[in-house]
Parts: C-alpha cells; structure tokens; sequence
C-alpha cells in the first residue's frame, strides 16, 4: 500500500532551542563518594533518607530504607547532604 508523502513547509525564522542546567561539580565530586552508603538529603521540599544508589551531573538516585521506592532528586533541589 503506498501512503502520501506530507512534507511540512519550509518555515522562516527558526531557532535551535538550548537547554541549560547548572552544573554543581563539587557537590557532584563529594556524592560520588558516598554511593552505596546511607545518606539525609534534605530537599526544598523536605528530607529524604535512603541508600544512594547512583548520582549523575543533573540529579541523584536514592532508595528508600523501608521500601523499594526509588527517588530521583534534581541536584538544583539539594539543600545539604549528610552521610548517615
């Protein structure tokens, strides 16, 4: 079976989109070295205790302690960190 083609007509004026995230590279650094440990991130939103499972430039990947629940926490969202 043989479908139309629609192409989308040329548009004028177009600009790439950028994205820009802040980078906490010593903050990232420290982190790095508590994977696996037991860890109190506390969050504009609160705390969060758990194991800290992997940490990446823009976020942190935290299981909870009495749960399987895995929390993904944007590094913009940090207020402090406390190895347990």
């Amino acid at each position: 079976m043989d479908y139309p083609v629609y192409q989308l007509p040329m548009m004028k004026n177009v600009q790439q989109i950028q994205y820009t995230t802040l980078l906490e590279p010593y903050l990232v650094e420290v982190l790095r070295k508590v994977i696996g440990r037991s860890v109190i991130i506390e969050t504009v939103r609160g705390n969060l205790q758990g194991r800290l499972t992997d940490v990446k430039p823009d976020h942190v990947v935290v299981k909870a302690y009495d749960s399987d629940t895995i929390f993904y926490v944007r590094i913009q969202q940090i207020v402090h960190v406390m190895p347990d």
